[in-house]
């Protein structure tokens, strides 16, 4: 392959050489593994857009599933089914008045993740 060619899929260094400070600080930074495996695992749950629509109502209010159901246009069922999701991964949390559940945040940070994320899609 020419030179150009490889160029244009990727930018990389014309020689090889490794710079072992920087690696050492970086090994020592570097998250586990298995944080890394969660953290991945965490950002896949907000790659869903029904998730997140439930998320931004959940901004707004503690909400049923009736609720959801009808802000959204879906049914129960299939907002019931995003919901145990949310809940298992600890983004939602539900408590029980009478015979409704309602569902809110779990805490900040979830506001925060979404806040970020839409800032850096916002950026020029």
């Amino acid at each position: 392959m020419a030179y150009y060619e490889r160029d244009a899929e990727c930018e990389c260094c014309e020689i090889t050489e490794v710079h072992e400070n920087l690696l050492k600080t970086v090994r020592e930074k570097l998250p586990k593994e298995e944080e890394l495996y969660d953290l991945a695992e965490l950002f896949k749950i907000f790659g869903d857009s029904t998730r997140i629509r439930i998320l931004f109502v959940l901004f707004e209010a503690e909400v049923c599933v009736c609720d959801l159901a009808q802000a959204l246009n879906m049914t129960q069922s299939a907002i019931s089914h995003q919901l145990r999701i949310l809940k298992q991964n600890k983004l939602v949390k539900s408590r029980r008045e009478g015979k409704s559940v309602f569902y809110s945040l779990a805490d900040a940070h979830v506001r925060t993740i979404i806040n970020q994320g839409l800032e850096h899609i916002e950026e020029d």
